[in-house]
């Protein structure tokens, strides 16, 4: 907010009028790529600033709006990257981080890591696991230190009961599962935080590429269950960081 904050001042002090200070306010906020308008002041309107979906861009896109993010001294996070895309961040980006798992390259942060509370992140199976890194990565990013509790699907129940007395320490826990999507109902069952539950494409035939675990996940009979879309790992994330840091 530091560019429209000088802008204000100026005006005030009479150094710029009102019509050249709403221009520069303008300025400030979009940067038109052409093929992409790049809101700069989203960070400062909703607590998280702009996120690359790669999906049906260009690496060369991706590139050129990273690059207006980082020359505001943003971090950048790009999800759902095609192989070549991440290349391109990684090769115009040294720094950068490529977590090919969950197809996601971030550069720097966000937000600043926060201290006390956690994210809670619990998924079934080990196939579930690139869907759960994305929605780890996503809250990490903006600042949430977050714990994961990986293979913890109800095929074994056991291994949830090993751990369920921690995630009960989590103020919010995302729930990761495909095949009929049973294990954010369990999970809600067990602990008061909230529970985002992530329905996943994994599964045989019937499971319908994720349809039968989200329709089971939204009508589960547990309380303070909500659900994401399938596969949406980042909005999981992006909202886990959301009620973390509240």
């Amino acid at each position: 907010m530091n560019g429209i904050s000088d802008i204000l001042a100026r005006f005030k002090a009479g150094e710029l009028d009102e019509v050249e200070a709403l221009r520069r306010i303008g300025a400030c906020a979009l940067v038109n790529l052409g093929h992409t308008r790049v809101d700069l002041e989203r960070k400062a309107r909703t607590g998280a600033g702009e996120v690359i979906f790669g999906q049906g861009k260009t690496p060369a896109h991706i590139v050129e709006i990273a690059r207006a993010l980082h020359a505001r001294g943003e971090g950048v996070l790009a999800t759902r990257l095609a192989p070549e895309a991440a290349r391109a961040l990684l090769e115009n980006f040294p720094e950068a981080e490529h977590h090919e798992r969950a197809r996601i390259v971030r550069v720097g942060r966000g937000g600043d890591k926060r201290a006390g509370s956690f994210v809670a992140l619990v998924s079934a199976g080990t196939a579930d696991m690139p869907v759960a890194e994305e929605a780890r990565l996503t809250a990490e990013f903006f600042g949430s230190a977050v714990e994961t509790f990986y293979d913890c699907g109800i095929a074994g129940l056991h291994r949830l009961a090993g751990v369920i007395e921690r995630i009960r320490q989590a103020r919010v826990i995302v729930a990761v599962a495909g095949m009929e999507g049973a294990l954010p109902s369990v999970v809600a069952g067990l602990v008061a935080a909230p529970v985002i539950a992530v329905p996943t494409s994994v599964g045989y035939g019937a499971n319908f590429g994720g349809l039968t675990a989200l329709l089971a996940m939204m009508n589960s009979c547990a309380n303070g269950v909500s659900v994401v879309n399938i596969d949406n790992g980042f909005g999981a994330g992006y909202n886990a960081h959301l009620i973390n840091t509240r």
